[in-house]
């Protein structure tokens, strides 16, 4: 079993408008989750970022191309759901990632895709929205005013043709929100609006190495499954076509699952969140103009710079913002999934039955239907 990269030849990076452009264009679903991560649980928002920030250089010079790093989407909706704790989330995160490691090594990523099925894939990410869909609508009640706030933000985004970016704004008046809150580093009134201060940022904690002490339990098992069928179809089949249709850069699925694979079982135990490439975020670089590596070392270089100041504004953010933010990221991402398929009641079906019940078992569920379903259409 062999774990070599075949490295790309030729690495091109340049910096230019449009390569900061790009970036931004793949920080649009990544800081949202991140920060009410950080916001939300006792994981340091700082430690993530700053892995974020070296992951996404490393990785965009070895590869020579826009690539992406995102946090794994399932696993992080399911930890703000509360579905799994701290420790299940970063244990699941250590599985997955060794999980994908032996697939790429072994070539069998892509007869694990003909088995999951593309719909299937979908359906968990619909059921992914919808758990951060009920998640953000309830934390956006707890101040309504400060929520409504943020629906404005979005609305007038939106208005202005600009519906891709509305998470992100948000985001961005949230931290305003903190930084000008009495108390704040600069202090206004925000007519009875509450918001926390904002304390002096400071030189973010080094991260340490910690494992986690719990054993695989059915949730982190369920929610590895889950992650396992959202990254073999959207972080390493589909990102590997996007590559070589926008890049022209054959870099095969295998090496993404590898690279994946190493990724979390480097960073993860010294507090990054759990990676994956993302074609989403692949899409959003090339959409905003990124052409080549130098989208990813801007990109890493603002992450690391923001990792700097990340303590201070966790402490501060608007929580209500947050649940405004995760609803949008919801939306977005349930659109993708309805937009990207031809089995509409299948993707439906696997997305209800993983929130009403859970995503490992949608996943298991909605792969059944499938495997049937394709069978009974051969016989026919």
């Amino acid at each position: 079993m062999a774990f070599d990269l075949a490295r790309p030849a030729e690495t091109t990076v340049a910096f230019s408008r449009s390569e900061a452009a790009g970036a931004i264009g793949d920080s649009v679903t990544v800081l949202p989750l991140v920060v009410a991560v950080g916001a939300l649980t006792e994981l340091s928002l700082a430690v993530a970022l700053g892995w974020f920030g070296l992951c996404q250089i490393v990785w965009g010079l070895y590869y020579g191309v826009p690539i992406s790093v995102e946090p794994m989407k399932a696993l992080t909706a399911l930890l703000l759901a509360g579905t799994v704790t701290t420790d299940e989330f970063l244990l699941a995160g250590l599985v997955v990632g060794l999980v994908l490691l032996v697939v790429g090594a072994t070539g069998t990523l892509g007869r694990i895709g003909d088995y999951v099925g593309t719909p299937v894939v979908r359906g968990v990410q619909f059921g992914v929205a919808l758990l951060l869909l009920e998640t953000g609508l309830h934390i956006g009640l707890g101040d309504p005013r400060l929520a409504g706030l943020g629906v404005v933000a979005a609305g007038g985004l939106a208005a202005l043709g600009r519906g891709k970016l509305t998470a992100l704004a948000v985001l961005v008046v949230g931290g305003l929100v903190a930084v000008l809150s009495p108390g704040g580093v600069v202090p206004v009134d925000l007519g009875g609006l509450s918001a926390p201060s904002l304390d002096t940022p400071g030189t973010p904690a080094l991260p340490s190495f910690t494992l986690p002490t719990t054993g695989l339990s059915v949730a982190a098992a369920e929610a590895v499954l889950a992650q396992v069928a959202m990254t073999v179809g959207n972080a390493a089949l589909a990102a590997s076509i996007l590559l070589a249709d926008y890049f022209d850069r054959e870099i095969s699925a295998d090496d993404l699952s590898i690279s994946m694979g190493q990724m979390n079982l480097t960073a993860v135990p010294f507090g990054a969140l759990p990676m994956c490439h993302g074609s989403g975020g692949i899409a959003g670089k090339y959409a905003f103009g990124a052409r080549t590596a130098g989208a990813n070392v801007l990109l890493g270089l603002g992450y690391l710079a923001v990792a700097v100041w990340a303590a201070g504004l966790v402490a501060a953010y608007p929580v209500s913002m947050l649940g405004v933010v995760l609803a949008l990221v919801a939306l977005q991402l349930a659109r993708t999934s309805l937009r990207e398929t031809d089995a509409v009641p299948l993707v439906l079906g696997v997305g209800l039955l993983g929130l009403l019940a859970n995503l490992g078992v949608a996943f298991v569920v909605g792969t059944v239907v499938h495997l049937a379903w394709r069978t009974w259409q051969a016989r026919a």
